[in-house]
């Protein structure tokens, strides 16, 4: 067995970019998101303010905004691209923008999504793009897909806006051959993103990994289906490309469960998310040749062990088909030490106008709340860092 390891704890290049001003800063940030009632009420505060048009843009927009968003348009965000690519650290533009209702919005949304594919295209510091189906869909349609329900007239022709759509988004990124992540979101929807993921993949997957669908792990049975997917590309002749999660929706699929009286879809208990995680990941590594996977996590430890198994296989850390990614603004020991070290890694960047991404932002709130021991890593990695630069 190798005794290879990263040093993940290593907080001088962990935050070698930032500033002692913005340390502290983030520090402040994530002290509040620390305490559930805190965070919670400083959302949902914000959220109402907004919606009665009081003017708080400009506070959330430099304080939690400027922590975990590279800013409201694609060219607020090219200081964060050009900064995380000093440090060998992909961006992947993500226009968080969802939650619209009309067919007009959608459309505007595609545009941007499009935006992002071609400011990506030929730039080594953009390795992906990214986007959500219900920013381009109505959820209710999904809903039905995802039922198996008889669509009337009205939901049919949704239905083939909502294909054409996403048609145009992959087919952009075939033609420019560049990487698009389609990402996951509520069970309850799920089913519909699936199967059109899958559609996407086996039409412009044919060459080369270009569609990637994304896979929650904290859901009972996702290893069989990310296993099931798999095999079905191998038998159609297509690429399989996935992203991995743990998952973002905990509280809300398991309240919605509960609610309306069916078996929650999340797996019970961390241990067996982490082991169903890991599971994955050695699952992804064993077919790394012939598919692409991403490990997209905050844990060290599912982190660690695909980097030790891939000096123990002795897979090129670069490995084209290996990819790592966390989150703007939280995990940079691991994006920075993993970029330090050749690993592809990336950081998802939000971006969007402020009012837009505070959904966005309430999700990140909730879960560093509920995550055991997230914002507690994340204050004792900066405390260390701003001691160390003390004592130099």
């Amino acid at each position: 067995m190798s005794d290879f390891k990263l040093d993940f704890q290593d907080t001088a290049v962990a935050f070698a970019d930032k500033s002692d001003a913005e340390l502290r800063e983030k520090y402040r940030l994530f002290k509040l998101m620390g305490s559930p009632f805190l965070s919670k009420l400083g959302m949902t505060s914000a959220k109402f303010a907004l919606s009665l048009g009081l003017p708080i843009e400009g506070l959330i927009k430099n304080t939690v905004f400027e922590q975990f968003c590279g800013g409201e348009t694609i060219e607020e965000c090219e200081g964060t691209i050009r900064k995380l690519g000093e440090s060998n650290i992909g961006t992947i533009l993500d226009y968080s923008v969802e939650g619209k209702s009309s067919e007009k919005d959608f459309d505007e949304t595609k545009d941007e999504i499009i935006r992002t594919i071609k400011r990506a295209k030929s730039d080594p510091n953009i390795p992906f793009a990214v986007f959500k189906m219900t920013g381009i869909a109505p959820l209710g349609t999904l809903e039905r897909l995802s039922a198996k329900k008889k669509l009337d007239a009205k939901s049919q022709m949704k239905c083939e806006s909502i294909s054409g759509r996403m048609n145009e988004i992959c087919q952009t990124a075939y033609d420019l051959d560049q990487p698009v992540f389609i990402d996951a979101e509520d069970s309850w929807i799920q089913d519909a993103i699936d199967r059109l993921a899958a559609l996407m993949m086996s039409r412009f997957n044919r060459e080369r990994t270009i569609v990637f669908n994304t896979i929650q792990m904290y859901r009972t049975g996702r290893l069989e289906f990310l296993k099931e997917s798999r095999r079905q590309a191998e038998e159609e002749g297509y690429h399989f490309g996935v992203k991995l999660v743990r998952g973002a929706y905990m509280e809300k699929e398991r309240e919605k469960a509960k609610e309306e009286s069916y078996e929650s879809p999340i797996l019970p208990d961390k241990s067996s998310t982490d082991q169903a995680f890991n599971a994955a990941i050695d699952y992804c590594l064993k077919h790394h040749e012939e598919h692409s996977f991403v490990n997209a996590t905050h844990n060290e430890e599912s982190v660690q062990k695909l980097v030790v198994k891939m000096h123990e296989k002795g897979i090129a850390a670069d490995h084209p088909n290996i990819y790592f990614s966390q989150l703007y603004g939280m995990g940079d020991n691991l994006s920075y030490v993993l970029a330090n070290n050749g690993f592809n890694v990336s950081k998802y960047v939000p971006y969007g106008p402020v009012k837009d991404a505070v959904p966005y932002l309430i999700r990140r709130a909730q879960e560093n709340s509920s995550v055991a021991g997230q914002v507690g890593r994340e204050l004792s990695m900066i405390e260390t860092e701003l001691k160390r630069r003390r004592s130099n």
